[in-house]
């Protein structure tokens, strides 16, 4: 499940998992045709990052509590989304991103992932090489 790294058999890739604490629940789940719809609560505790990682289909967010910072491949912010944000996901193994909480509460999004049926909530990636998580 790692983008970028290096599949050869024995050596380990460098993906970079969720951080401890980091829970996903999923709430409800429909497939309609070829797509699946899956509404999830993840809640991340402070001082902790959802892992490197990117999606097969697009995400829809709201920021249920706390803040989230949002950083993509590039290792520049796209976004800080307060309590009651909006975000949104695109979709590809080029939109490489990790949600980090930097604050003192626990960051809590309700997500909705649209994804082709039977892929992953998320594949993971390694950090392209920013100085954090």
């Amino acid at each position: 499940m790692a983008a970028g790294a290096s599949l050869v058999p024995g050596t380990p890739a460098q993906a970079t998992p969720p951080g401890p604490g980091v829970v996903g629940t999923i709430v409800a789940q429909k497939t309609v045709g070829n797509t699946d719809y899956i509404l999830r609560e993840i809640t991340i505790p402070p001082g902790q990052a959802t892992g490197w990682h990117y999606h097969t289909g697009t995400l829809y967010g709201w920021v249920k509590k706390g803040t989230l910072s949002h950083f993509d491949a590039t290792c520049k912010s796209d976004g800080v989304y307060p309590r009651g944000s909006l975000i949104q996901e695109p979709s590809g193994a080029d939109q490489v991103h990790i949600g980090i909480n930097r604050g003192s509460t626990a960051v809590v999004l309700e997500v909705l992932y649209i994804l082709p049926t039977g892929s992953p909530l998320s594949v993971d990636a390694e950090n392209p090489g920013c100085g954090f998580q």
